[in-house]
């Protein structure tokens, strides 16, 4: 057998006593990080660590909710007769476009209240934001999730049988797709940090940047996942839902040409 990532015999941590979920804790860890990424760059620019904090509790608790009704509605079909699993959130099932699409309604209205740009709270969370998600996804390598297609590569990752899809019963190591998403967006946070201090955007920008260099990259990942996902027209919904993020994005960030160019890249890889 080639050389391969193993995968955890254990999808918890016992210390002690205390059992905890890996998935729930590597979930825990990213959120710390990403809040603290957050809160130091949203300091730098004068405000207060307590509106720091509060905002980020609206975030987090709108974000899981998010995240988890995206998963459901995107995957229905999993659920469909167990609608009592849907909020068994330590399984797993959290879908990232959710939790940033809902976070940002509740923060949006917070700041409305509060009488703050929302510009500055999303640029402040632009680098945060996959920091926490690249930490997160190791949530999906306990829990044996989320792969990719079968491979041989020296990083292939080994998923245990009862874990594979019926078809790839008889193979043994796939994509590690957690791994991929981890590294592009740890590439990612280091892109945003280095845009932020080189260059001057106008505000919200940042923000848009971080949705296109995030969907980007989740757009080539979902092309080689192969875990049970809903499709709509034979393609994957995250598929569709991640080339609607970059068109829009790209509009908002460069303009209607690159919007187009991007368009014309879209459908390229929708016939793939």
């Amino acid at each position: 057998m080639p050389a391969a990532i193993p995968s955890p015999g254990a999808d918890s941590l016992e210390i002690g006593s205390l059992e905890l979920r890996a998935y729930g804790l590597m979930i825990a860890l990213g959120v710390v990080a990403a809040a603290w990424l957050f809160t130091r760059r949203f300091t730098q620019r004068g405000h207060s660590q307590e509106l720091a904090s509060s905002i980020t509790a609206w975030a987090v608790i709108a974000g899981l909710i998010g995240a988890r009704a995206y998963h459901v509605v995107t995957d229905w079909k999993t659920y469909e007769g167990n609608w009592g699993e849907t909020w068994q959130i330590w399984e797993g099932g959290l879908g990232i476009p959710g939790a940033v699409m809902v976070a940002a309604l509740v923060v949006w209205a917070y700041a409305r209240r509060r009488g703050i740009p929302l510009s500055g709270i999303a640029d402040s969370a632009a680098p945060a934001l996959p920091l926490g998600q690249a930490i997160g996804r190791w949530g999906n390598w306990f829990n044996q999730e989320l792969y990719g297609r079968p491979t041989d590569v020296p990083w292939a990752l080994e998923i245990d049988p009862e874990h594979r899809r019926f078809q790839y019963l008889d193979r043994e190591t796939f994509h590690p797709t957690f791994l991929y998403e981890c590294i592009w967006n740890l590439a990612l946070v280091g892109v945003l940090l280095w845009v932020a201090k080189r260059f001057t955007l106008k505000p919200g920008r940042l923000f848009g940047l971080y949705v296109l260099g995030y969907s980007l990259g989740r757009l080539w990942i979902e092309f080689i996942r192969v875990d049970f996902a809903s499709e709509l027209a034979g393609v994957r919904v995250n598929i569709w839902v991640m080339l609607a993020l970059i068109i829009g994005s790209a509009a908002y960030c460069f303009g209607v040409v690159a919007a187009r160019a991007m368009w014309i890249l879209s459908r390229k890889l929708a016939r793939r």
